[in-house]
């Protein structure tokens, strides 16, 4: 059984590289804490499979969480505190699913696309 984790970023925020990758290691890192930990050891023995997704924006970001915790999915919502790219605005940047089984995390985010 294959294992993954996948990172759904939302387009309309226009972060800069280092930005977005600095969110889906903070909704990456996050989700692993709280997911079981015999998972994450065969996750980590698979090479800990990850992708990066966009969704259109927050609402649609919202959508996804919630189908991920009603099919029973470990997820991790990450709001930025606005110190410093988003200006003193507090901003929901992206969502970590997983590490779960593959076919789990694809019946949610499957129609996706990388980012």
């Amino acid at each position: 059984m294959e294992y993954k984790q996948v990172i759904l970023v939302r387009k309309d925020l226009n972060m800069d590289k280092g930005k977005m990758s600095a969110q889906c290691a903070h909704a990456s890192v996050d989700a692993v804490l709280k997911s079981d930990k015999d998972v994450v050891k065969k996750w980590r023995f698979q090479g800990m499979k990850k992708s990066v997704l966009k969704v259109e924006n927050k609402k649609e970001l919202l959508n996804y969480l919630q189908i991920a915790k009603d099919s029973g999915l470990k997820t991790s919502l990450i709001t930025d505190s606005g110190k410093t790219f988003f200006h003193d605005t507090s901003t929901t940047t992206c969502l970590a699913i997983g590490p779960d089984e593959e076919g789990k995390v694809d019946k949610v985010t499957g129609n996706l696309k990388l980012y």
